[in-house]
């Protein structure tokens, strides 16, 4: 990339930045989807976009206040309506508690956390200084983020599952940490670059983790262990003993099929199969 100047990888890395993190806020809309359709937000929570539009408040305001910082102005931009948008539609359709709970949160943490620190950074912090403290506060909250996929990793490992752990997120989560990166890195930035560094590390962690526990052993050692136990419920009904009972009630007789006792992986005890009256 000699032939390139450094504006211009600047603007590529941040516009291929933007244009992953638009497919990163588009992720959620099968779930509002679902919730349009079933007219109710139960079940499903709204701290994640709470959290969101907290991340995106920040990051736009710190471009605001930075030099040359149009790409990350727009996409904060766009990541911000997204939100409210997510925000507004749970509302609407969540129960009477979560709407409240909803509420609450937007309205001291959103509305209160963030209103508190652009008053104190308007008023208190002057100059260059300014762009500095939002730049920590972006990068610490920024770090804070990165680490949420702890909980779910954690999960993975426990119940060594992937169903929890969309392969397609994780891929999109590290590549929109390497294109802002090396945004940030380009500009000397490191209030932008640094924090994304634990974003890849832990988007790749992700990917591993979902290529080793995808295809689980244990699923193929159940998988034989099923078709073993057919084999044997098979020999057992080849090798049935037939008796018959009268039944003092009729003058019939009850017949049954009365398997022999055998060890078996899939049944550890037979009962009567069939029965004729």
């Amino acid at each position: 990339m000699g032939f390139l100047s450094n504006d211009q990888l600047i603007f590529i890395f941040g516009l291929l930045g933007n244009i992953v993190a638009v497919g990163m806020f588009l992720a959620p809309v099968p779930t509002f989807y679902t919730i349009f359709k079933r007219k109710s937000s139960e079940g499903f929570q709204s701290i994640p976009y709470s959290v969101a539009l907290m991340s995106a408040s920040l990051l736009l305001y710190y471009g605001i206040l930075k030099t040359n910082a149009s790409l990350l102005i727009s996409i904060n931009s766009i990541g911000c309506v997204f939100e409210v948008t997510y925000l507004i539609i749970y509302l609407i359709y969540a129960p009477k508690q979560e709407k409240m709970h909803t509420m609450k949160l937007i309205l001291i943490f959103n509305m209160g956390s963030f209103g508190s620190m652009l008053l104190v950074t308007m008023l208190l912090v002057k100059g260059s200084n300014q762009l500095s403290v939002v730049g920590w506060i972006c990068a610490v909250f920024s770090v804070a983020v990165c680490a949420a996929p702890l909980s779910v990793m954690r999960r993975v490992i426990r119940t060594k599952s992937v169903e929890y752990l969309p392969f397609a997120l994780s891929v999109s989560l590290t590549l929109n940490a390497v294109m802002w990166f090396f945004y940030g890195i380009l500009q000397h930035d490191y209030y932008i670059a640094l924090p994304n560094v634990l974003g890849f590390l832990f988007g790749i962690a992700q990917m591993i983790l979902y290529m080793v526990y995808k295809n689980p052993k244990n699923n193929g050692e159940e998988k034989e262990d099923q078709l073993a136990g057919n084999k044997e419920v098979e020999q057992m009904t080849n090798e049935n003993e037939s008796c018959s009972v009268d039944d003092p009630d009729k003058e019939t007789k009850i017949s049954t099929c009365c398997f022999k006792p055998k060890k078996s992986n899939a049944n550890k005890k037979m009962e009567v199969i069939c029965t004729n009256v």
